[in-house]
């Protein structure tokens, strides 16, 4: 069966979206074009910021109806992201707090995707 390997989130502008994820992430993109950027993660998966205004981009779709997620060892973790991302000056659209599945919070990138940070499902 193929897995999946690379997930797309559409962007204004992929310079300054790559910007924010090569701070986000401390790892400069694999690719960088003026309708698009790539980041490459140490389990293989890859992240494409992809311009809307390219020529060859389509989509019917309107908003956000997807999040990237990072799933951390621990509690602790996902407090030290959050300290962290806040003193990178990323915004939040929730604040710590437990759900069913334990600590969570989700930040924006500038183009308003959710970024949340939590620990694996058990």
């Amino acid at each position: 069966m193929t897995s999946p390997n690379l997930v797309l989130l559409y962007v204004e502008d992929p310079a300054r979206s790559a910007q924010f994820y090569e701070r986000l992430l401390g790892r400069p993109p694999v690719a960088a074009f003026p309708t698009y950027a790539a980041f490459t993660f140490d389990n293989g998966l890859h992240l494409g910021l992809w311009s809307t205004s390219a020529r060859d981009f389509v989509s019917g779709g309107a908003g956000h109806r997807s999040e990237l997620s990072f799933m951390v060892d621990d509690d602790r973790e996902v407090r030290r992201l959050y300290e962290a991302w806040t003193a990178l000056g990323v915004p939040f659209e929730q604040a710590p707090m437990t759900a069913v599945f334990g600590l969570t919070f989700v930040a924006l990138d500038p183009d308003g995707h959710r970024l949340r940070v939590c620990m694996p499902d058990k």
